[in-house]
């Protein structure tokens, strides 16, 4: 299986110079690729490219400060970048031209399958890059014994700090999923309540209202900056901290929540939801955006691969309206948090029927019938709710407690 690996670096003033020259580099190419690419009647192979980088060689000297690895990727780049606008063209959108990359836009570069090793120099983990030498690492978390790695990534963040990533294989056998999934759950995001589940357990969204003041108030102090001035500079760094802060926070919250449902059950069932095209809606984006269901669906898919549990990503269309008793259609507008049918009397928070649906839909999906309890054996009058503070703060110890209280009945 492939995993990605985050670190930090730390390198000096010499070596921080040195990836600025390479990055450089590296942004000049691609330019110059995508000139080339403009100039042509027709777009050559990518590999015919590449080809042509010894050439480039004999008349611009700096590619020579650059491993070849380094290069062929930055070719690479390119070639994506026109894939995903061919991609979103035909998906019907409209679309440019890819544009130039100015300094500030041009910030990562990648060694493949060559030109790197991780090294331990006097008791310190080190990061060797060909033809920029060695690099202090802050290896946090080790990597996997049986971890091949294939690509490093070296990547310098808006607020100045340095990061590696790897890209790895790992020589390991995957969990059998269980072909009559015992524990199975239903799951319905959404803004008020992150996620509610056919447990009744119903998540908190988390407050970063805090942590969006502070980024409001750097950024406003910004914009009084004078351009190109020093402290405009500094205060490009704050804001961009500000944002970090706020990004690593949440990604936290999601990766507490996502690693929960993929390790406590057999069977997950969520709504494939189309996340970008919720963002683009008008009114109320930025909560939708904050929310980044498109992120935790993707971590949630993941682990469950990993940990061996099946995910499910079923029709979201109508799971608020059908009733999870008798199927009985009832419309709603949002404001409505509650579902009373009006067929067979069955009550319930909205959020929790379109729960019951989702896994309901899930399971006829996977083929493995009904879950052993309905929504009216169950009938949760009063949801318990989980604060997102506590998932964020302590892995979930609510969700957790709840778990080894059923195992001990």
């Amino acid at each position: 299986m492939q995993y990605n690996y985050k670190y930090r670096l730390d390198p000096s003033e010499v070596l921080t110079e040195t990836l600025h020259h390479h990055l450089d580099t590296c942004r000049q190419l691609y330019n110059h690729v995508l000139h080339l690419l403009n100039e042509s009647e027709d777009i050559p192979a990518r590999y015919e490219v590449q080809g042509r980088l010894p050439d480039l060689k004999s008349w611009w000297d700096d590619l020579n400060d650059v491993h070849s690895k380094v290069l062929q990727m930055v070719v690479k780049r390119v070639y994506d970048n026109l894939s995903t606008l061919k991609a979103q063209k035909e998906n019907g959108r409209a679309v440019g031209m890819l544009k130039w990359k100015p300094p500030r836009e041009y910030r990562s570069l990648t060694y493949n399958q060559s030109g790197f090793k991780l090294k331990n120099t006097s008791g310190r983990a080190v990061l060797w890059l060909s033809k920029i030498g060695e690099i202090p690492i802050h290896l946090h978390r080790d990597l996997p014994e049986s971890a091949t790695i294939k690509q490093v990534s070296v990547k310098q963040e808006p607020t100045g700090e340095w990061y590696a990533t790897f890209g790895i294989d790992v020589d390991e056998t995957t969990p059998e999923k269980p072909e009559n999934p015992k524990q199975v759950v239903g799951i319905d995001v959404g803004l008020v309540k992150y996620a509610h589940d056919t447990d009744g357990y119903a998540i908190e969204s988390p407050d970063f209202s805090d942590e969006r003041e502070r980024l409001e108030r750097a950024q406003h102090d910004l914009s009084r900056k004078e351009h190109g001035s020093a402290n405009r500079e500094k205060q490009r760094k704050v804001v961009a901290e500000r944002h970090a802060d706020l990004k690593r926070k949440r990604r936290d919250f999601l990766h507490k929540l996502s690693t929960y449902y993929a390790t406590e059950y057999d069977l997950v069932a969520v709504e494939d939801l189309d996340a970008k095209g919720l963002v683009e809606l008008p009114g109320n984006s930025r909560n939708r955006a904050g929310a980044a269901w498109g992120t935790f669906l993707r971590m949630l898919k993941y682990k469950c691969e990993h940990e061996g549990t099946h995910f499910v990503a079923v029709d979201p269309i109508d799971t608020t309206k059908e009733c999870a008793s008798c199927g009985v259609k009832t419309d709603k507008p949002l404001w409505v948090r509650e579902h009373s049918c009006p067929s067979c009397g069955f009550e319930v928070d909205r959020d929790a029927n379109a729960a019951w649906n989702i896994l309901s839909r899930g399971l006829s999906e996977l083929g493995v019938g009904d879950s052993e309890s309905t929504p009216v054996e169950t009938a949760l009058p009063v949801d318990t709710r989980v604060s997102a503070k506590r998932v964020v703060e302590a892995g979930s110890p609510t969700l957790k407690e709840r778990t080894a209280s059923a195992a001990s009945e």
